[in-house]
């Protein structure tokens, strides 16, 4: 520990720190343009200058790369060299910044617009043309203003050092700098929108916020990440009836200050073939304008004046966990005839049995990793942007196991189908002295392994069992899919659908395998969703139902942690919240405490203590199966096939962002980059 003095007041660091690290612990802020806490110091902007007392530095030191090297330093950032070096610098950046604050979407959060403020003066001493600069066509995300561009470099960093991707850089020199890409394409990235919080000034812009708002209009809400199981953490920004943008909340156990392009710019789906009205099949095979009272008058007389009438729920794992408990509630307690299932093939009950590894343990000091059935570049791009950093700053290897993808960061891939993941496990395999030879190692297992098991067990309690110090985490395709998978709904089957009078589809995904299964369904087809899709068409009753941004839900990540959404926006015309629909169809479950009868609840109690958002979960109380060791692998033709991720197009993951056109634009451009660059 090193000791020196900021401004008079003595401060203890440790050695290594730089200047402006130490005056930040001082409680002294330091201006700053190119520097960021998480990308490499680069020392472009010199606005950080401050003086350093020590006999052998008599100009203004740039703070971000001058290191605290002895006992004693005396560091002084408000004396009138400092003041004027500042003045000098701002007045430099204005050489060739155009004076456009009125019209630039960066007005009010800009940190030149506020530095100019603090530290600029009010005329200046260059009356030369400014330089103007064509602008960069980044793809339908990012907007590219590059006059503006004050050459901080923080997003050619951002692609470098975090997405993975060398996009932009540097083209030519001294006065002839500009910020870039040697062939204009698409930013290629999941992540890509972060450099728009990076930009210092408004030369990067969001394409879709653009000239919607001012700063000081918006109101914010808390919220959290549905695209995929992660739960990042988030702000949902809106004006009036309309949300125009959604920023990153800073959560260190997550996200930490990232957010996926999807999280970002999906928002726009929610005013997008939505469900506004209620409607009926008539005679005609044409839908009719319908009221809450007839649909619950026709509803009712079908689910429950037959009793002998069989009634399926068909739901995924993108439905809030409460909809889900109720559910598990009309099954079990009040209707043998009702059966609930499920088109998200879902493990074991013992995937719940053990203690989830939490996001932050991979910062452990493991030095292998282990990814089976999964590229998580699309499963979980937060993910992937924290495996890549540890990949970069010491010894770990990546095996990526059952498919090659491109994950922005090295890997070794092995070809492996399910029966060769057994004889790793049974040591029969090179990659088992590999796996056993290091401490804690990391193992990410994909969403698809689920399909190719079907729950006859669960592989984590596997790993568990096998080398108990190993960190695994299950990288979930949908947001609630740990919560599906607790409650232990069964998979559908077409029979179990065509056996069924009535059947009640809950926030289903439009994909071919939920068209199939309903197409040539005989019975009433009740379709409960907030947007229409092609297997609607076969629907008897259309009823809207709320998003996520239009209610409060809760959402089980990946680690077992309990997140809520909060409600951002009032209902769309005669949309209605899933819990409360299920209410009113069967009043019997009000009756019931959901608590007391749910065996989450009682398993994870702190919930109920403690009902507060990013609350991490206990299951201390689990009791769950163990592996079968009877369960034979070679018996079944699915383990015979390579293993390989479930998700296709990152950008039209789930339901929601299938229906937002900036991510179907996204989604396009995407594929013709890749069309045209292909080998």
């Amino acid at each position: 520990m090193l000791k020196l003095k900021v401004n008079e007041t003595e401060v203890e660091v440790e050695e290594g720190l730089t200047v402006l690290q130490a005056c930040e612990k001082a409680g002294v802020e330091i201006p700053r343009f190119c520097y960021h806490e998480k990308l490499s110091i680069a020392g472009n902007c010199r606005m950080c200058l401050v003086e350093i007392a020590d006999g052998r530095t008599p100009k203004p030191v740039s703070s971000c790369t001058f290191p605290v090297s002895m006992d004693g330093m005396q560091v002084f950032t408000d004396t009138p060299l400092v003041k004027k070096a500042r003045e000098n610098v701002v007045e430099a950046l204005l050489l060739n910044h155009p004076l456009d604050c009125p019209i630039c979407d960066q007005g009010g959060e800009c940190d030149l617009q506020d530095q100019t403020k603090t530290w600029g003066s009010d005329y200046s001493r260059f009356f030369f043309n400014k330089r103007g600069v064509e602008d960069k066509n980044c793809g339908p995300l990012i907007k590219t203003i590059m006059t503006r561009c004050i050459h901080c470099t923080r997003c050619v960093r951002f692609g470098t050092e975090i997405a993975g991707v060398d996009y932009m850089g540097t083209l030519n020199r001294g006065t002839s700098t500009e910020i870039g890409s040697y062939v204009s394409k698409m930013f290629n990235s999941e992540i890509s929108g972060n450099v728009i919080d990076l930009c210092p000034v408004g030369a990067l812009t969001s394409k879709p916020y653009a000239f919607k708002a001012r700063p000081w209009e918006l109101r914010s809400n808390e919220s959290i990440d549905l695209t995929d199981s992660t739960g990042s953490s988030t702000y949902v920004n809106f004006k009036e009836t309309e949300i125009v943008r959604v920023l990153p909340k800073n959560n260190n156990e997550i996200n930490e200050s990232i957010i996926s392009d999807k999280t970002r710019f999906s928002y726009d789906a929610i005013k997008t073939q939505r469900l506004q009205k209620l409607f009926e099949s008539s005679k005609d095979n044409r839908f009719k304008e319908s009221s809450w009272v007839s649909i619950f008058e026709k509803l009712d007389m079908l689910l429950k004046e037959k009793p002998d009438s069989k009634i399926t729920f068909v739901v995924n794992s993108e439905l809030d966990f409460e909809s889900l408990q109720l559910l598990n509630l009309i099954e079990s307690k009040f209707y043998p005839n009702v059966c609930i299932r499920s088109v998200d093939v879902n493990s074991s009950n013992s995937y719940i049995s053990w203690k989830a590894n939490k996001i932050k343990d991979i910062e452990t000091n493991s030095r292998v990793g282990f990814l089976v059935s999964s590229n998580i570049r699309m499963e979980s791009a937060i993910l992937n942007t924290k495996i890549r950093r540890k990949a970069l700053s010491q010894i770990f290897d990546i095996i990526s196991v059952g498919q090659h993808s491109d994950l922005s960061f090295p890997s070794k891939f092995v070809n492996l189908n399910l029966n060769k993941i057994f004889e790793i496990f049974e040591g029969k395999s090179e990659v088992s002295k590999h796996i056993l030879k290091h401490i804690s190692p990391l193992f990410f297992i994909g969403d698809s392994l689920d399909k190719r098991l079907k729950g006859s067990f669960s592989i984590n309690s596997l790993i568990k069992k096998i080398i108990p110090s190993a960190v695994v985490i299950d990288i979930k395709k949908s947001a609630n899919s740990v919560g599906l998978n607790f409650l232990g709904f069964k998979t559908i089957s077409k029979n179990c659908v065509d056996n069924s009078n009535v059947c009640l589809a809950i926030n289903l995904d439009d994909t071919v395998f939920v068209r199939k299964i309903f197409n040539n369904y005989k019975g009433k087809l009740v379709w409960l969703n907030s947007f229409g899709s092609k297997a609607a068409t076969k629907a008897a009753f259309l009823v809207p139902t709320l998003t996520s941004f239009e209610s409060e839900n809760i959402f089980i990540n990946l680690e077992q942690r309990s997140q809520k959404t909060l409600k951002t926006l009032p209902g769309i015309g005669d949309s209605r919240d899933t819990k409360k629909i299920l209410g009113s169809l069967y009043p019997e479950i009000k009756k019931v405490d959901i608590i007391e009868n749910s065996r989450f609840y009682k398993f994870f109690d702190e919930i109920i203590n403690k009902p507060k958002l990013f609350q991490s979960l206990s299951n201390k109380y689990s009791k769950g199966n163990l592996f079968d060791s009877n369960f034979v692998s070679q018996s079944s033709m699915i383990s015979k096939y390579p293993l390989k991720s479930s998700l296709e197009d990152f950008y039209r993951s789930n339901g929601f962002t299938k229906n937002s056109p900036t991510m179907a634009q996204c989604s396009q451009e995407n594929r013709k980059e890749f069309n045209n660059f292909k080998k």
